[in-house]
């Protein structure tokens, strides 16, 4: 039996990518990138390099389990449907004790659904890299990407350079986690060159995970342990609606990564981008001679530059005059905001909510 499992987390909502990711069909269901792949398809693909294909479990919204079997060909039983949001310390808890019942041995990568790796030949030989160490030794591992800016958006991980292991190119023993920093200090940390930004890319064996779980979040793992003969049966999915309403809502960085000691940093460079804004899409999208990046659509252009634009199907846009916008048009919702404040798409999506009875989210 192949010991080599992945966990993809699928149940984020996108919103700082309304109005073209929704509530019913959220961002990692969507072509974002225009490449004929959504990003769940594209984190499937690549996993499929580093497992066996019968070993990828998907965590999801329950409201979702149709759409990833509509973009993926796996095992309805191993899409599993999260009934309510609780953050990813219990999402992955889930996908945990369900491959507990299918293999005591498994060595698990635990991944988000909607990251972009650029370099994917160089990520497939650090998660094999990453496996073997797991599979030997008690350690929870976190890629973590070589910073080429202050970014104050990401979390990060400070290496211990002293303490690397032998055998294992760029693995170290982790010294410290910090939430987003300000820029002065993103500027220290990336002047320092011991610190990486935190991916959110794990890879642990699954006695490792669950030791961290009964000794980190006992309430989380008592829960799922009570009920752990109920995965893989009829059973288990009224025991995941109790179980869930039970859990509270925590991050696995929060309440296990940043209290364990036996954490390690696998420090690599592999064209990585969580795809968390709108800004961040612009830097992996082709541009033309004015730096417009034209995600999707049939856009006549006058006098704009350094804008993105995604505009629907079967319309046609004439825009002119437009500096570091933007503009994305879903059908029946318009967006138009400097690129600047795009921080505060999640409140202007608030604002149509209260305005609009949810109709538009």
């Amino acid at each position: 039996m192949d010991n080599r499992y992945v966990i993809i987390m699928a149940g984020g909502v996108g919103s700082r990518f309304w109005p073209l990711s929704r509530r019913e069909k959220p961002k990692q269901f969507l072509d974002i990138l225009g490449t004929g792949e959504t990003l769940l398809q594209q984190t499937y693909r690549r996993f499929k390099s580093t497992c066996p294909e019968k070993n990828i479990f998907v965590v999801t919204s329950a409201e979702h389990k149709e759409l990833v079997l509509e973009q993926l060909e796996i095992d309805p039983s191993h899409v599993l449907g999260e009934p309510f949001r609780r953050n990813t310390a219990p999402c992955i808890a889930y996908g945990t004790f369900r491959i507990l019942k299918e293999n005591p041995e498994a060595v698990i990568t635990v991944t988000p659904a909607d990251h972009l790796i650029v370099k994917e030949d160089k990520f497939c030989e650090d998660i094999q890299s990453c496996f073997e160490f797991a599979n030997k030794n008690d350690a929870l591992i976190t890629l973590g990407i070589k910073p080429d800016r202050p970014e104050t958006g990401y979390g990060y991980i400070q290496a211990d350079q002293k303490k690397p292991v032998h055998g294992y190119g760029n693995l170290l023993k982790v010294k410290t986690f910090t939430e987003k920093p300000d820029i002065d200090l993103a500027k220290v940390f990336l002047e320092s060159g011991d610190f990486y930004w935190n991916s959110g890319i794990f890879v642990w064996n699954i006695k490792s995970i669950i030791t961290a779980f009964e000794k980190y979040l006992p309430d989380t793992y008592s829960v799922f342990e009570e009920g752990k003969k109920h995965f893989g049966t009829d059973l288990e999915k009224n025991f995941i609606g109790k179980t869930y309403a039970e859990c509270r809502s925590i991050s696995i960085d929060y309440g296990i990564m940043e209290k364990a000691d036996n954490v390690y940093v696998k420090c690599t460079d592999i064209g990585w981008s969580d795809l968390g804004t709108w800004s961040s899409l612009y830097e992996h999208t082709s541009v033309d001679k004015q730096g417009n990046a034209i995600v999707r659509g049939d856009i006549f252009s006058y006098g704009n530059k350094h804008n993105i634009i995604n505009i629907a199907p079967g319309k046609v846009a004439v825009l002119q005059g437009l500096e570091d916008y933007i503009i994305v048009d879903s059908d029946d919702v318009l967006l138009i905001v400097k690129k600047e404040e795009e921080q505060n798409i999640k409140q202007y999506l608030e604002d149509v909510k209260k305005s609009t009875k949810e109709k538009f989210l």
